[in-house]
């Protein structure tokens, strides 16, 4: 199961990460209970920071893919993680001195969103050149297991934090939490990466990525499945703090504890992940499977009628969540080449995060006119729709069978036994 960590320069950015992500975690609930805070429990509002955070996804992910085919990417992202460093500073100290307003929330929340559009293509494209290609699948399990650690640890702790002392300090626990990452990679050995060939800056990069994106009906299908689950489906995490205020009107901490119940279904399903990484390469079905199942959870956690209830149906609902995010992250990453792994990623994170800008607001607006529980049976509705009719596709392509795998040189085996 931890196969992965055999290897020194993933270690360090493990623990790293387990640090990290635990702050990352803090900040995302202190920062959403601000926003509601400082907008009168107003949805809407919480639906525009969102948006807000990921609107950059859209101007500069493609771009950022580039980047990180072109630069050392250990080095990008040191210098990514010493700005986010400072952002959380400069929220944690408008917050503590009570100056913050709304506008000052949603500045930081584009700064955020600059840096995370530039940081995601880039460590998910480091992540095969820290293990190689036969490890990629179990290090994003890896990698989804710490993270979803800390949202069981993080939002459980920010919950009390938040009532006990504000939503400022937590802010600059965050900011500490950092120096774990840029530590890890500046103790790393750039020797032991496995980088692919250089790619020299030239013209028309971006544009031969999409390209060979485009040229692969595998991928397009994946990308397709992916917006619309992204999208419509996993903005059930804006809509928590809603649930939590307005449906079951508890308090921060019962929001931290809905969050924290989440991540209890995605690290038993990141830990499954993981095992699965070890002894075999990921499945086109079970992305497929996973995603519909996610889709059915969703809508029947929407009816749940008590606060337990509801809260025992986001368990099952994070699992599928994460089991779909990691198959199709480890398809995406094991069958493309090398030389196109950053700018690949870098369309895969646009259609993983792009989405958020509609699906932030678009959720605001849904439980502002149907109620809070709305876009969780909205939401569940298309991803299960969008699962089937993505199978059906890829049916049609292979006649009565589904591939394997991605990519050429795929096996395809017959239905039964997909």
């Amino acid at each position: 199961m931890f196969s992965s960590l055999r290897v020194r320069n993933y270690r360090l950015f493990f623990s790293g990460q387990v640090i990290s992500n635990i702050g990352t975690w803090m900040q995302r609930i202190a920062q959403d209970w601000l926003v509601f805070t400082l907008s009168g429990n107003n949805p809407v509002a919480l639906g525009v920071a969102v948006a807000l955070q990921f609107i950059p996804t859209l101007l500069l992910s493609l771009w950022a893919g580039v980047l990180a085919d072109r630069v050392d990417k250990r080095k990008l992202l040191m210098i990514i993680q010493s700005v986010n460093c400072l952002q959380a500073v400069l929220l944690g100290v408008l917050d503590l001195t009570g100056v913050a307003q709304l506008w000052h929330v949603y500045l930081l929340c584009v700064m955020l969103g600059t840096t995370s559009a530039i940081e995601v293509p880039t460590r998910q494209s480091f992540v095969a050149e820290m293990v190689g290609r036969d490890q990629v699948a179990n290090a994003v399990a890896l990698n989804s297991s710490i993270f979803n650690m800390a949202r069981i640890v993080g939002p459980a702790i920010a919950g009390f934090a938040i009532t006990w002392v504000g939503t400022g300090w937590l802010f600059i626990a965050n900011a500490v939490s950092t120096v774990a990452v840029i530590t890890g990679l500046a103790l790393m050995n750039p020797a032991k990466l496995f980088r692919g060939p250089a790619v020299p800056r030239a013209k028309g990069q971006l544009a031969e990525g999409l390209r060979y994106v485009r040229g692969r009906p595998d991928l397009v299908t994946v990308m397709v499945l992916m917006f619309f689950v992204s999208t419509f489906g996993i903005t059930y995490f804006t809509s928590l703090p809603i649930v939590a205020a307005n449906v079951f009107h508890t308090q921060a901490d019962g929001y931290g504890l809905l969050s924290t119940l989440v991540a209890v279904g995605t690290f038993t399903g990141a830990l499954a992940s993981a095992r699965r990484g070890v002894k075999s390469q990921p499945r086109v079905r079970l992305m497929l499977v996973s995603a519909a199942l996610l889709g059915v959870f969703e809508f029947g956690t929407a009816y749940m009628p008590t606060y337990l209830a509801f809260g025992l149906g986001l368990i099952p609902l994070g699992f599928a969540t994460i089991t779909f995010l990691n198959t199709a992250n480890a398809l995406v990453q094991t069958s493309v080449s090398p030389e196109m792994r950053g700018r690949v990623m870098g369309i895969y994170v646009l259609v993983l995060i792009g989405g958020n800008p509609i699906g932030g607001p678009m959720t605001g607006w849904m439980a502002d006119a149907f109620g809070g529980r709305s876009p969780f049976y909205i939401g569940g509705a298309i991803s299960a729709i969008a699962a089937v009719v993505c199978a059906v596709v890829l049916i049609r392509r292979g006649g009565v069978r589904l591939p394997r795998r991605l990519g050429n040189g795929l096996r395809i085996l017959p239905r039964e036994r997909v």
